[in-house]
């Protein structure tokens, strides 16, 4: 692994990067790595606690696992940096149940899926990193090239997944769903997960957009989410955190007009440091949408109707982007204008929505689910970023072996924007190659750091 990590930093500061990091091919594949991992026998451990008592760093550990042999099709990718998203969070408090049985399920497919069926679960839905070795078949990807990976995995043998990849009955989140995942010193993919690394990010800020940044084009841009447009109202909840914080971006440079909420003074003031000009800190304005576990409080729906009115000068969201679940939706299908539409991920605070069905068949509205993207979504939503339209959100950056106190921080809101975690990186900052497109976008490039 040493050896993959010096020919990988030798292409720092080389004017013919890729030379260098060809050189990669020639190398042996270690016969293990260093992975985060959680384990069939301690799904139990948390049997009786609130969701919220459950503690990331118990469940996540770093151990040498063996690295698995590749199948046609795939690739084997040395990552230096990943990112926490929501869904490691799931995973390491075993809810809404253990991902063993997602392996489990996957194992009986073939004899090749039948590897990431496991007593362990290597997790981690983001990667960015320099490709080792690919399988048979592979022609699009070759060793030493610098990549970042989407999570969709997908077997693409049903006709139901050829128009939109997403409806194939086999499409599986990877690192989730899937076994092999991100967090870690090497992961397996499927090539066609695969995307160029834009040039003017290191490692950590290139791994923190793919499952967050695709998801957010999907859900408000694509023709399969809100297919946004130029002066819509979009209400953006939490809208400075990981999944937000790209929703944000994407109404601004679309041309519609966001309202943010967030809960803090400085998580406003990160909004507005994007561009955002209509904020609502619902913490400061005493928001509570539900009177206790069982009764919402529709006095706070009107209240927050109207609070978004006067913002807007009048206007109701045409969109909503929906992502925390119970604790807002009952609010976010009544405060959507006539005909308007509540678009739906991740659930964050809960799975069980309530709402009140009249304000969304009387007035027409429409609940949109949305799940990541497909692969032409994710493609379009990395070359935003390569382009230098969108930007990564990384706030701070943990090493692997901290991965569990990461996942905390994400579990108990204690973050902005999205956490890195290097993983064969030694540092922050490095596989940067394209210095003159960074300097025109360093601070947007660096607004979320340290909060």
């Amino acid at each position: 692994m040493q050896d993959i990590l010096e020919a990988i930093m030798a292409a720092e500061g080389s004017d013919q990067p890729e030379r260098e990091l060809a050189g990669i091919a020639g190398l042996p594949v270690p016969e293990s790595y260093r992975g985060v991992v959680v384990r069939a026998d301690e799904t139990r451990m948390f049997d009786g606690l609130a969701t919220r008592d459950k503690d990331p760093r118990k469940a996540l550990h770093v151990q040498e696992v063996p690295t698995p042999e590749l199948g046609p099709g795939e690739a084997l990718v040395a990552v230096m940096a990943s990112a926490i998203n929501y869904n490691t969070v799931w995973t390491s408090i075993f809810e809404p149940l253990p991902t063993f049985r997602f392996l489990q399920r996957y194992g009986r497919i073939s004899e090749l899926t039948r590897r990431h069926d496991l007593p362990y679960h290597v997790v981690g839905s983001d990667a960015a990193g320099v490709v080792l070795r690919t399988g048979p078949g592979v022609t699009r990807w070759k060793a030493g090239d610098e990549v970042v990976a989407h999570c969709l995995s997908v077997e693409l043998e049903d006709a139901a997944g050829h128009d939109d990849t997403m409806l194939d009955p086999q499409q599986r989140i990877w690192g989730f769903e899937t076994n092999f995942g991100g967090l870690a010193e090497l992961c397996v993919v499927k090539a066609n997960q695969l995307m160029p690394k834009p040039r003017h990010l290191s490692w950590e800020e290139a791994a923190s957009p793919g499952l967050v940044n695709s998801t957010a084009y999907r859900q408000l841009v694509s023709h399969h989410g809100a297919n946004m447009k130029q002066g819509d109202v979009v209400l953006i909840w939490g809208a400075s955190g990981g999944l937000g914080g790209y929703a944000t971006q994407m109404a601004l440079h679309g041309g519609a007009i966001p309202v943010c909420v967030v809960s803090s003074p400085d998580k406003a003031e990160l909004c507005r440091r994007m561009g955002a000009e209509l904020v609502i800190d619902r913490a400061a304005e005493g928001f509570r949408f539900w009177k206790d576990e069982q009764t919402q409080d529709q006095d706070e729906w009107r209240r927050f109707g109207e609070r978004i009115r006067e913002l807007t000068g009048g206007e109701d969201p045409d969109i909503v982007f929906e992502h925390p679940g119970r604790e807002t939706f009952g609010a976010s299908v009544y405060v959507a204008k006539r005909g308007g539409t509540i678009v739906t991920c991740a659930s964050t605070s809960g799975f069980q929505h309530q709402y009140d069905n009249r304000y969304l068949w009387m007035h027409l509205k429409r609940i949109v689910g949305s799940h990541f993207a497909n692969y032409r979504e994710a493609w379009e939503a990395n070359r935003l970023v390569a382009l230098g339209r969108i930007h990564p959100t990384v706030s701070r950056t943990y090493a692997l072996e901290q991965t569990g106190q990461a996942a905390y921080e994400v579990h108990r809101n204690a973050h902005q924007g999205k956490v890195g975690v290097r993983c064969l990186a030694p540092s922050d900052g490095l596989g940067v190659r394209d210095r003159e497109l960074r300097s025109r976008h360093e601070d947007a490039i660096n607004r979320f750091r340290g909060h």
